[in-house]
């Protein structure tokens, strides 16, 4: 009699959050009081050969996750709940030879489609889930979910990817091309980016509601650890922006870049104002001007700003968008998020778009966790799509890393490439059940706490 085949059990959803606004880390112009937030899945299955050793986490159990800010948990974990009938009791084996199925059946959904279609809370939603499924089969594989995806065959990659609205722009045949080019040499690459790592630059010195002082000290750490571009956040205030740059450009020198970054706090005009009077400090690029679905706007604004580029992508809702973006001309540096879309097929959409147009890919990270995922899209993209590193570069900020179990490493302003099986998704269990909320022991603390200032004010 065969063994009865391994299928998902349950889909567990935890709320994480994290109290970053009491420090202002995560600051900008649009978010000022942020706490990093994380809608956390683990797909538990009843396989029998779990633990692989290698990070300390069970590779019978997927992990993945969605980064949102403070309450809006709520409804982030909702909408994961809401997928997991379409999970529990899938058979183990189909999901990882194939996790495009999954990805198919949640976009599907017809009446949880009509809350999108594809964007929004639903598609960040699936996209956690479908990561999961991706972080099971990696590691059941027994490779880094960069080395997995480098290493697949171009035809199966290409079938993970949904080509609905994209044939306009990309077809199927011409995606097999591409990934066919970039196997040639990608047993060097491997080899290059495990001695070399992968570029990074960092925003940690520059989250708006630092004072001088602080921009000052954390700019010059990130150049003496070795870093090639920072990141300033900016919008709020032109005068405090200005004088910020010119600290900031004083301190790195001209060899270091400076993005600066909007968080789509200007219309269209004022975009184009704010950016030329920051041109004196030669900003490398200038990131989410405007709104992240007015695709005409930023080709407006990058019209009128070059050489200045205009950087975008962490909150645009899908492949078509990006699509549109690249047809229009409205972009010069592409931001994959590596859990604001569909998971890692449509990432995988994405990139062999961006790689079909010739723009450079400099994925957003920071948040909770999107530094230890996104790190596997670009070093994949690098091995065995774009083939280059050249004006590619990973985002960096120091901060929530020792919650997980595989944390992202940095050496000389450079990504090293994880070597332990999975997706870099699995949180310390220690690090849930602090965290989580509202009953997570931080959270407990805290609330007996205020509740008893409350008493003594009464």
């Amino acid at each position: 009699m065969s063994p009865t085949p391994a299928r998902v059990t349950a889909v567990d959803t935890h709320d994480i959050r994290f109290p970053t606004s009491r420090e202002l880390d995560g600051s900008d112009a649009m978010n000022p009081d942020p706490d990093y937030s994380a809608a956390y899945v683990v797909l538990r299955t009843d396989a029998a050969d779990g633990t692989d050793g290698t990070d300390g986490t069970d590779g019978a159990e997927g992990h993945g996750f969605t980064f949102t800010i403070g309450r809006g948990n709520d409804v982030q974990v909702a909408a994961v709940h809401a997928l997991r009938h379409h999970v529990v009791g899938r058979s183990l084996d189909e999901l990882c030879a194939d996790p495009g199925s999954l990805f198919r059946d949640l976009v599907g959904d017809s009446q949880l489609r009509w809350l999108g279609p594809e964007k929004g809370v639903m598609h960040m939603a699936i996209g956690a889930v479908v990561n999961a499924v991706w972080d099971l089969a990696a590691k059941r594989a027994g490779k880094p979910l960069w080395r997995l995806l480098a290493e697949a065959d171009p035809a199966w990659l290409v079938r993970q990817v949904d080509f609905r609205y994209l044939t306009d722009a990309l077809t199927p045949d011409e995606a097999l091309g591409l990934l066919r080019r970039g196997r040639e040499g990608a047993g060097e690459r491997t080899a290059r980016l495990l001695a070399q790592g992968y570029p990074a630059y960092t925003t940690t010195p520059g989250w708006l509601g630092y004072d001088d002082a602080k921009l000052t000290r954390l700019a010059a750490q990130a150049v003496a650890d070795g870093f090639t571009q920072i990141k300033l956040k900016v919008g709020a205030d032109l005068a405090d922006d200005v004088r910020r740059c010119r600290v900031a450009r004083a301190v790195v020198g001209p060899g270091v870049r400076i993005a600066v970054d909007a968080n789509q706090r200007w219309d269209v005009a004022e975009a184009i104002r704010w950016t030329r009077a920051l041109g004196p400090y030669d900003p490398y690029w200038i990131e989410e001007p405007t709104s992240p679905d007015d695709v005409l706007g930023h080709a407006a604004i990058r019209e009128a700003v070059a050489p200045v580029k205009v950087a975008t992508g962490e909150h645009v809702h899908n492949r078509v968008v990006f699509k549109q973006m690249l047809q229009a001309g409205a972009l010069d540096v592409l931001q994959i998020d590596a859990a604001r879309v569909g998971g890692v097929n449509e990432n995988l959409a994405i990139l062999l778009l961006a790689a079909k147009y010739g723009v450079p890919v400099c994925p957003h990270a920071g948040g909770v966790g999107l530094c230890e995922l996104v790190q596997h899209l670009s070093m994949f993209d690098y091995v065995a799509l774009s083939g280059t590193t050249e004006d590619r570069v990973i985002e960096y900020v120091d901060h929530l890393h020792d919650h997980f179990l595989d944390p992202v490493v940095i050496r000389d302003g450079r990504y090293t490439a994880p070597s332990a099986p999975g997706f870099s998704a699995a949180m310390r269990p220690e690090s849930i059940a602090r965290y989580t909320f509202p009953g997570g022991t931080f959270w407990a603390a805290d609330l007996a706490q205020q509740t008893q200032q409350k008493g003594h004010a009464a």
